[in-house]
């Protein structure tokens, strides 16, 4: 399948994998952190509801580190130039354009993310 028709939050089938990555406390309430996964680097946001989202780190703008943006309200703004993404599906509010989301949970007081599996 080539790239052009995959959608921009697609990628061709693979097996998911749970992957464990840090102690809920690395991630402070209303703040985000970044962990490299294989190749790639996701940010990780913890509300200060205590929701988790997880989405690609890198803006669709211009590439902007998302882990070191603004949080709140479901959303982060980046930190380069405020492009407003929504945590819950990765969409940007005012732009066509998205990241890619994961799924997040904790596991006995840990943070797990579900991550595409090695070919």
């Amino acid at each position: 399948m080539s790239s052009a028709a995959l959608a921009m939050n697609e990628e061709p089938q693979r097996a998911m994998r749970w992957v464990d990555l840090a102690p809920l406390e690395a991630v402070p309430l209303g703040q985000g952190r970044a962990f490299v996964l294989d190749d790639r680097t996701i940010a990780v946001f913890r509300q200060r509801d205590g929701r988790l989202y997880a989405c690609d780190n890198q803006c669709p703008h211009r590439g902007g580190p998302l882990s070191e943006g603004i949080l709140g309200a479901g959303t982060v703004i980046c930190p380069l130039h405020s492009w407003k993404i929504r945590l819950e599906d990765g969409h940007c509010a005012a732009e066509n354009a998205s990241v890619r989301v994961y799924p997040i949970t904790t596991v006995e007081g840990r943070i797990v993310v579900q991550m595409p599996g090695v070919d």
